[in-house]
């Protein structure tokens, strides 16, 4: 006897008497009803006004959105997955309505539209902030690094560029001085030319060179930007495929990436602010967080709380001067230990060390006054102790850490009195319980970017990968607010949901 499994519908395999609307097969409540209608908030003017009336018709600006914004929301990422999608999928069907463009209109929108997708993420922040689901009450500030859109395999030191130019143009010559010496039997050699053409090999190195050329002179003017007058490094590198990208390392690794930072706002993990940086670290992103915070929501947050990453007299300054209540966790060695000096055998730190502002110097733990040594031009400063008095104090194996022997020395800069302001108000418990909430606020956004798929970028080029990173901070807006509304916290005014009161 046969197992009586569950057999198809008679309906499958007949045609129905009358149609039916196809996504009457997807849930009542699936998300992608309610993707549309907030997608729909978004004013794409802007951008309508820079197409013609000539030749084809384009594909509306609102609908390619709608349908990138959607498939980041998803973990969909390719241009050509994301087409897929639209031909196979009920729910991209649905937001693409039925219209869906090829992968490489797709692709070159999200590679040239860079602007327009900053826009739009300003745009879901303030639909958030009339939404009530930010306040920019308290803000986070964090920073993390996605891999760009080349490899360490693509790159090619300072160094190296020079000489493989020398090279190359030594070979060019050759070629054509070859070239001249055999022309009849270059005429041979290609009969079916009209002897104008370049010879292959002849055109790949000269190829070459240019690219060559060009990432030398990237590279040149990316050092003498940050470098101002001084010499370039040989080991220095530069990648072809993408040169403004930066050499970036984490947990032992390293790679060609961008350092992407969000604000991220403590209401419901809104992202209010982000920019992207060309610097392995955090220590001068403070202004450009807080003017791309001015430029979005119109107004600076009360309170923003930063991880020691952030550690420097320059962000310091900033918060100082936008009168921004910081929380800046205190950097290893300025902290003030727990462990009492000279009841245990632990290490001297700097936070041992009193700063006497009058005098502008420090003072050790034995009473030793180390004044000023050198000042650079950025504001860094050096301070340092007498040889003989370090080498007879009974700290000295404990302080001291030159291996010739000489007195000890602190490095800081101009903000000495900003650091220890901050170090004194992260002490108190009231800053702590401010700063304890950082965690859950701003880290876990960047998990749930990266646990959705996105690792790396798919343009080249600062302003494009801004662009695209404008696009995920904005796919995470809509995803908030998607499932604020269908938890009930909120009750937006538009369609569906303007007869549902606003609890």
């Amino acid at each position: 006897m046969s197992i009586p499994f569950k057999s198809s519908p008679v309906e499958f395999h007949q045609h129905q008497l009358f149609p039916s609307n196809i996504f009457d097969l997807l849930p009542k409540d699936h998300e992608c009803y309610l993707y549309s209608e907030l997608f729909e908030q978004l004013d794409t003017r802007a951008l309508e006004s820079q197409y013609s009336r000539k030749g084809q018709h384009a594909y509306h600006p609102k609908s390619l959105v709608s349908i990138l914004i959607y498939a980041y929301s998803r973990g969909v990422f390719s241009s050509r997955q994301i087409e897929r999608r639209c031909n196979e999928d009920l729910s991209f069907m649905f937001i693409a309505q039925m219209n869906c463009p090829n992968f490489r209109v797709l692709s070159d929108f999200r590679k040239n539209q860079g602007e327009f997708f900053q826009d739009c993420f300003k745009q879901t922040v303030k639909l958030a902030m009339e939404l009530k689901l930010a306040s920019l009450g308290h803000i986070s500030l964090d920073g993390s690094k996605f891999k760009a859109n080349t490899s360490k395999h693509k790159a090619m030191s300072y160094g190296r560029l020079k000489e493989k130019e020398q090279a190359l143009c030594a070979e060019i010559d050759e070629l054509i001085e070859k070239a001249k010496r055999c022309d009849q039997e270059e005429d041979k050699a290609y009969p079916e030319k009209t002897g104008y053409e370049l010879p292959e090999d002849l055109k790949f190195k000269e190829d070459r060179l240019a690219k060559i050329r060009a990432a030398k002179q990237a590279l040149e003017q990316r050092e003498e930007k940050l470098n101002p007058g001084k010499a370039i490094d040989d080991k220095k590198q530069i990648s072809f495929a993408d040169t403004e990208a930066r050499i970036m390392g984490k947990n032992g690794g390293f790679d060609y990436a961008y350092n992407a930072q969000i604000s991220v706002d403590a209401d419901l993990q809104i992202i209010v602010g982000q920019h992207i940086s060309q610097n392995a670290n955090d220590k001068q992103e403070v202004k450009a967080a807080l003017q791309a915070l001015e430029d979005t929501a119109g107004q600076l947050p009360d309170k923003v709380s930063v991880d020691n990453g952030y550690w420097s007299g320059g962000n310091l300054q900033t918060f100082e001067d936008n009168k921004v209540d910081a929380y800046v966790a205190t950097d290893k060695g300025e902290k003030t230990h727990k462990i009492d000096l000279e009841k245990s055998e632990r290490k001297v730190v700097k936070a041992d060390f009193e700063y006497n502002e009058t005098d502008n110097s420090f003072i050790c733990p034995h009473g030793q006054i180390l004044p000023m040594i050198s000042e650079a031009k950025d504001g860094s400063r050096v301070y340092r102790g007498c040889d003989d008095v370090c080498a007879a104090c009974p700290l000295k194996n404990r302080c001291c850490q030159s291996e010739k022997g000489h007195a000890r020395t602190i490095s800081t800069d101009d903000k000495e009195p900003l650091r220890r302001n901050m170090a004194r108000k992260m002490e108190t418990p009231s800053a702590q319980a401010v700063y304890k909430q950082r965690k859950v606020i701003v880290e876990p956004v960047f998990g749930q970017i990266k646990n959705t798929g996105f690792r790396g970028f798919s343009v080249r080029g600062k302003d494009k990968v801004a662009g695209e990173f404008s696009m995920v901070c904005a796919a995470h807006n809509f995803k908030k607010m998607a499932k604020a509304i269908f938890t009930g916290l909120i009750r937006p005014e538009f369609r569906n949901y303007a007869a549902n009161a606003a609890i």
